[in-house]
């Protein structure tokens, strides 16, 4: 490897365009880990999903591992670091091949064809181990056609954590009263105090892993666990604490089986306490973590997560997710991916529930990794926690403060807002009109159809005084995808207020260019409404709304005209099918 890549001391530091000689070093980590969205759609999330989740400037780039590791991975030669991280994941292969194969010919063909994988692995030194370990995986699934070697392991696990969880000794540790008085200025605040109480004994014993692997875990050694001074708790009092204005939507990823008997029960606090929780399961196997296949195969897991509402959609939009958060207090979905945590790998599902929940409850040292020692910065506050020969550590890596999430409260507010002011416009004997136009639909030109928009909608507010004309780009703002975007618009549009709803044409977009005098780009030649995704789906709810009011006006291309735009690709303002093209 060259030694002119410049020192990166912290991965947020990774820019393009700064030195060529990174950039092709970057192109070669992301596309040797099958990371590039470009080469891999299918499987990857694009930057724009990616953005739902991690803080990224346009020219940053997103490396899934810790900063020790990546340091590791742009050593010009291999560290001892990454090779222990590989030859754990070989020692796995090995251990899975003996347990599960009884053929020796197939035993032999694995290892042969992982070896040479591995060989180039330990020259390249560029995988990082994790992915080491999905290949190799994938080679053991792929010629053995074993979907979850672990799913014996996972039930017995989980069957000695409900006995614990069913016995008198659980009421003795968990319940028992503290032995100081607490405070108790408010109510409230005692009530907090109690909450905080159990929460962190269920966190002590949910990372407490001889709970579960063995028959029959040391009793006197849990009292002493719990008995430990955690000042780190105090953390959660800011998170969850009595003056937290309204109830928080957590996204909670649990680490193993066995301990997800555990988590199950801190969830069941959490939605006791009012707020709503979306626990993230694998969406295939991944040794001892909890699948969404189990919740069907093993009873004990079904019995625990009884009344939780299950989403098989891997792809569901915001108002499917958020119509769900709504009915059901406990969703389940699946990650999207069958590794440790990788936000590439991500389903747009998961993605959708990171960008619409309050906080991450992470549980174990993979997901401290990946989430907290790293230099990245994510859109949500993380908590993590997990147990080592140190003992138990909780960390909470706090959202940067620039990062706003846009709730559907608030939303439902600006939509308000603009109801509002078409009551008054009417009051004042003024028609609310609607100006459905292209904003996002042409890529890499959103800007220019802000000014397009607000230029054309100028001119007939000066030509149209008796309207009340409704600017849709001067309610854009950025954090918005497409989907925020219509959710807020329909609730203005359904409100049975607008009298006139115009859709733009191409004698609009020439009338606009005109008004700015500026010759049009070639991308808005020939484009009108029926071009966006978001008048396509405007022109749906026209039509609904003009049953419900005949009164009701439809201007601009005929209705026939639209429908060959579906869905927004996640993240962005077009259609999905332009982006695959």
């Amino acid at each position: 490897m060259s030694d002119r890549l410049p020192p990166i001391q912290n991965m947020v530091e990774l820019r393009k365009g700064v030195d060529a000689d990174l950039d092709a070093w970057l192109l070669h980590c992301i596309t040797q880990n099958n990371l590039e969205y470009l080469i891999n759609p299918h499987s990857n999330a694009s930057p724009e999903q990616l953005r739902f989740m991690v803080c990224l400037d346009e020219d940053q780039v997103y490396i899934p591992c810790s900063d020790v590791l990546f340091q590791d991975l742009m050593a010009p030669e291999l560290t001892q670091g990454l090779l222990r991280g590989y030859l754990v994941c070989w020692k796995v292969l090995v251990r899975l091949a003996h347990q599960h194969i009884k053929d020796p010919y197939i035993r032999r063909t694995i290892f042969q064809f992982a070896r040479r994988q591995f060989q180039g692995t330990l020259h390249h030194h560029i995988l990082i181990p994790s992915r080491l370990m999905k290949r190799l995986q994938n080679i053991f699934s792929s010629l053995t056609g074993i979907d979850d070697p672990y799913l014996e392991r996972k039930q017995q696990y989980n069957q000695r954590a409900q006995a614990f969880l069913d016995s008198p000794v659980l009421e003795s540790l968990l319940y028992a009263c503290p032995a100081s008085s607490l405070s108790c200025a408010r109510i409230k605040d005692l009530r907090w105090e109690l909450d905080l109480l159990e929460l962190q004994r269920l966190f002590m014993l949910s990372s407490w892993v001889d709970l579960w692997h063995e028959d029959t875990p040391n009793i006197l050694q849990a009292r002493e666990i719990l008995a430990q001074p955690c000042t780190e708790f105090d953390r959660l009092t800011d998170i969850f604490g009595p003056d937290h204005p309204e109830p928080l939507k957590i996204l909670y990823l649990p680490n193993a089986s066995g301990g997800i008997l555990f988590d199950i029960r801190i969830i069941r606090c959490l939605l006791r306490m009012g707020h709503k929780v979306i626990l993230a399961l694998k969406s295939g196997f991944y040794f001892q973590t909890p699948t969404i296949w189990d919740v069907d195969r093993d009873p004990v897991l079904a019995k625990a997560l009884a009344g939780a509402h299950c989403i098989a959609d891997s792809s569901l939009g915001k108002n499917a997710l958020l119509k769900t958060l709504r009915e059901h207090q406990f969703v389940i979905i699946g990650d999207g991916s069958q590794e440790r945590c990788n936000l590439y790998r991500s389903s747009v599902t998961f993605a959708r529930a990171w960008k619409e929940a309050d906080v991450i409850i992470a549980k174990g040292e993979p997901h401290v990794r990946r989430l907290i020692q790293t230099g990245h910065q994510f859109t949500r506050t993380i908590c993590c926690f997990h147990r080592d020969e140190r003992g138990f550590h909780l960390h909470v890596k706090e959202k940067p403060a620039h990062v706003h999430k846009h709730t559907e409260a608030g939303l439902r507010a600006k939509a308000g807002q603009i109801i509002q002011s078409m009551r008054e416009a009417k009051v004042q004997g003024r028609r609310p009109m609607f100006y459905s136009a292209i904003i996002g639909s042409i890529p890499g030109q959103t800007k220019t159809a802000i000014r397009v928009v607000t230029a054309f909608v100028t001119h007939l507010r000066a030509n149209l005084r008796g309207a009340f004309i409704i600017n849709p780009a001067e309610h854009f703002e950025p954090g918005l995808d497409g989907d925020d975007l219509m959710f807020m618009w329909e609730q203005v549009q359904r409100s049975g207020l607008l009298e006139v709803w115009r859709f733009q044409t191409v004698a609009d977009v020439e009338k606009s260019f005109e008004l700015l005098d500026e010759p049009m780009p070639a991308a808005w030649i020939g484009k009108d409404a029926t071009f966006s995704t978001g008048c396509t789906k405007e022109m749906r709810i026209a039509l609904d709304m003009q049953r419900e009011h005949p009164e009701m006006q439809i201007l601009g291309p005929p209705p026939e005209h639209f429908f060959r735009r579906q869905e927004y690709g996640v993240g962005l303002y077009h259609d999905a099918g332009i982006v695959a093209r």
